[in-house]
């Protein structure tokens, strides 16, 4: 249980300083109201999750990695709450069409994106 714990926290760890990372470097080249930052670490951690869950399976022997990398890297790199306070935002500053387009790529390119990363899992 507490090595379980401590992968989580690393994974989680790492996840959230690249997330961090990611945003940075993103709103550095991106000037706008669409929050791309956020939208570009949501869809590459479906892929990623999807991608992961595809290699892993339900197989015995991975508990470790699945802690390490989908509950801890993909948990803390992903900001789902970060994306609903930003479309809150939106929709408090008047962009409440940007803020369903926002919504509609975000959960479409999602879900998109788990689909294809199972799939390249299962290569």
């Amino acid at each position: 249980m507490i090595r379980t714990l401590l992968l989580i926290g690393f994974g989680g760890g790492a996840g959230s300083i690249l997330r961090y990372l990611t945003s940075v470097v993103t709103n550095k080249y991106f000037h706008g109201a669409f929050p791309l930052g956020t939208f570009i670490v949501n869809v590459a951690g479906c892929f990623v999750i999807g991608w992961l869950a595809g290699l892993f399976g339900r197989q015995p022997g991975y508990s470790d990695l699945r802690a390490l990398f989908i509950t801890g890297f993909c948990g803390g790199y992903t900001t789902f709450s970060t994306f609903s306070a930003e479309n809150a935002q939106l929709f408090q500053s008047g962009n409440g069409s940007l803020a369903v387009v926002y919504i509609i790529a975000s959960v479409l390119a999602g879900l998109a994106a788990v689909w294809v990363g199972m799939q390249a899992g299962r290569m």
